[in-house]
């Protein structure tokens, strides 16, 4: 069965890192860390209930080879947890990261999967913040937030990862687009987004080319507001916040009162959105 232990000698750091206000440049409780290619299709994802207590964040006893846990015990992402453990909080440590506290989906088919994004219509978050800002992460990992864009790196580098983008229409209906490659380079390179194949149903905004919308995402460096690195004549961070921008967007999960999908959400509308990550089923 699945031994959970409670991490009192963190709960201090923990409630400041899940603590709804987004990080300041500087005041982040993020420590700054130090200085690839398989597939397989899953069923939609779900929502889940918040866990309104820090007595929630857990840690999984190991089930798996010592390879994917750190040196201080903590698994390397949410795939690592025994199929039994219940979706929450968790930390994890991806290799070169300080330990995390993050949500684990394990009620999406294939269970495991690494919260990085969620962001909800009605978000307190405004989600144009600063490049450090994303950097390090914000946000409450038991509601809206952004992982950090580092640890997307840190994370993605350590295997190879695959990814599912979700929305929620205001309609109820939930429309994903997966992909079975994902990876963030490093901030030298200017965090590209990098993808692989497409598997989810529908037309794919991220990888292919689209003159109507705002170009392509694939391959496009991570913008924010003070930090312009899209191919606009203006900056597209100034306007909703920081994404893989490249004439602006095709489909952008990262603002306030502004979720957009074609098709699913043309008016910016969508309810909610989850960005999904786990290790590639198929190598």
């Amino acid at each position: 069965g699945t031994h959970l232990v409670l991490l009192p000698a963190l709960v201090a750091m923990l409630l400041l890192c899940v603590s709804p206000a987004p990080a300041k440049q500087g005041s982040s409780c993020l420590s700054a860390p130090a200085e690839k290619r398989c597939s397989q299709q899953v069923p939609l994802a779900v929502e889940h209930p918040v866990r309104s207590s820090i007595s929630s964040i857990r840690t999984a006893a190991p089930q798996q080879p010592a390879s994917t846990f750190s040196s201080t015990g903590f698994p390397a992402d949410c795939s690592h947890l025994t199929s039994s453990s219940p979706s929450g909080v968790y930390v994890i440590q991806p290799a070169a990261s300080p330990p995390r506290a993050v949500w684990c989906d394990m009620d999406t088919e294939g269970k495991g999967w690494t919260v990085v994004q969620r962001n909800t219509y009605t978000t307190e978050i405004t989600w144009k913040e600063s490049w450090t800002t994303y950097k390090y992460g914000f946000g409450n990992v038991q509601g809206d937030h952004w992982l950090g864009t580092e640890y997307l790196h840190l994370l993605t580098q350590q295997g190879t990862y695959k990814v599912r983008f979700v929305v929620r229409s205001n309609a109820n209906v939930t429309h994903y687009a997966e992909y079975d490659i994902f990876s963030v380079e490093s901030e030298a390179s200017g965090y590209p987004l990098r993808l692989g194949r497409f598997l989810g149903g529908g037309e794919d905004y991220l990888t292919s080319y689209h003159t109507r919308y705002g170009g392509i995402h694939d391959n496009m460096k991570f913008s924010t507001t003070d930090r312009d690195q899209d191919q606009h004549s203006g900056n597209c961070a100034n306007s909703y916040g920081g994404w893989w921008y490249d004439k602006c967007q095709n489909v952008l999960l990262n603002g306030k009162r502004y979720i957009f999908w074609p098709g699913i959400c043309s008016s910016g509308d969508c309810a909610s959105s989850l960005i999904l990550v786990k290790p590639t089923d198929v190598c």
